[in-house]
């Protein structure tokens, strides 16, 4: 992975950072990487997500998954840091067998996908580190009973990835499913490149061990200066212009197969940050489709943000036809490749010349390493951010509080959480 901040740097664009400030910050990004590592070393709760290219078995995981090697289909029920990593991988990545993820409980999306999937010939991952999670155990039981109505053993088409204890493990020992425990300390958002995220890209077919690879690779770039690390100079950029007033991060993949990833930018991002009044508000935005929508706001709206652009650096290329309509003879003999380069080159200038901070972040191609190397690199830079703001980066308490108070509505306990929903303010207008 590789990092370029010339545009977010002051002089260039407003709000930036100056290459003193740069300077006076790698000190404290000094501290904090000792921090990371001593947490690393204890395997401290969260500080293990760091760890994880070494101490997760890909062998466990295709072992795990063997039983499925037939699956037409996959289907990943999970919410969160329990679908998106995968999801990241799978939208990336091209396989043969396609995945489905259930991370929402709308009834109509549930429907139609269950009406339409294969289900004797389906795999299903149930993923909750809790085993309680609402909304994952809901989805299951109605993938469990489609299965019944099919006609289908719904145990032989079944795994759990889950902690030690709770109602999926209990399950799966009752029912004597194939089990994958979710790492001890590792948050969910934080658990792409473990057993949570590569079960499904083994099923798939994909090369655990060149994702492990990548993110190993970009592991052992994370130094004691953000100018020796991709991953520390991204994240410790992001802290300074935050503080000089860019409190929205777009995330703006300029590849088809990264959208999803700036959707798992997004729950890192804000989940791990956004407290005691810090952090960014992660956008999405997909090149070059939203030059043509947002890039008006980020170029002329407030100056509150930092862009983001990532982009691979090799493609697989499609040549742009000859043609002899009027006004379009400059694009006979370039490819796609070649006109989205120059949008992105475009938009990057654009959002320079109008003194707009942007980070340019590229890795050689979106592919098992690639991929690796990008989750890895913005997960060690969200820590660091965390580390830097002294914010709490692991834990989540307004989710958590979100759902009690989801859970007391539906009869699941007595939690204070849901009282407060009827003590909400409301102006209805009709």
């Amino acid at each position: 992975m590789r990092v370029d901040l010339g545009n977010a740097l002051a002089g260039v664009a407003e709000p930036g950072v100056s290459r003193a400030a740069l300077d006076d910050l790698d000190e404290r990004v000094a501290d904090a990487h000792e921090r990371i590592e001593r947490g690393r070393a204890d395997a401290e709760r969260g500080y293990a997500a760091l760890n994880l290219p070494e101490t997760v078995d890909p062998d466990e995981i295709r072992r795990a998954v063997e039983p499925f090697a037939d699956a037409e289909a996959i289907v990943t029920v999970g919410i969160g840091g329990s679908a998106l990593g995968a999801a990241t991988l799978a939208s990336a990545l091209p396989a043969e067998t396609p995945a489905y993820f259930l991370d929402n409980v709308d009834p109509e999306h549930v429907s139609r996908l269950l009406d339409d999937l294969p289900l004797d010939a389906t795999a299903v991952n149930v993923v909750s580190r809790s085993g309680t999670t609402a909304e994952t155990l809901a989805n299951f039981l109605a993938v469990r009973e489609a299965m019944a109505d099919a006609g289908v053993d719904w145990t032989d088409r079944t795994f759990v990835t889950t902690g030690e204890e709770g109602n999926l493990r209990r399950l799966a020992e009752r029912e004597d499913l194939p089990a994958l425990d979710v790492p001890e300390g590792v948050p969910g958002r934080f658990s792409a490149l473990s057993t949570v995220g590569l079960a499904c890209a083994a099923i798939q077919g994909h090369d655990l061990d060149a994702i492990l690879a990548g993110a190993s690779d970009e592991g052992d770039r994370l130094a004691g200066s953000l100018y020796e690390s991709p991953a520390y100079a991204y994240g410790a950029t992001a802290y300074a212009l935050e503080e000089r007033g860019a409190g929205v991060n777009a995330m703006m993949p300029y590849a088809e197969s990264l959208e999803t990833f700036a959707e798992w930018f997004a729950q890192l991002w804000a989940e791990s940050l956004g407290k005691d009044g810090r952090g960014q508000t992660p956008a999405r935005a997909l090149g070059a489709t939203d030059q043509h929508s947002q890039l008006q706001l980020y170029r002329a709206g407030p100056r509150d943000k930092l862009v983001t652009l990532v982009r691979p650096e090799e493609r697989r290329d499609r040549a742009i036809p000859e043609t002899e309509l009027e006004g379009l003879s400059y694009l006979g003999g370039s490819t796609l490749g070649d006109l989205l380069d120059a949008e992105f080159e475009a938009t990057e200038a654009s959002l320079a010349e109008a003194g707009r901070p942007t980070v340019r972040v590229e890795v050689d191609r979106v592919d098992e390493r690639g991929l690796g190397e990008l989750l890895y690199g913005m997960e060690a830079a969200c820590v660091l951010y965390g580390e830097l703001a002294e914010v709490s980066t692991f834990t989540q308490p307004a989710v958590e509080w979100g759902k009690k108070a989801a859970r007391g509505l539906l009869g699941g306990g007595d939690f204070e959480e849901a009282d407060a929903v009827a003590d909400k303010t409301t102006l209805t207008v009709e």
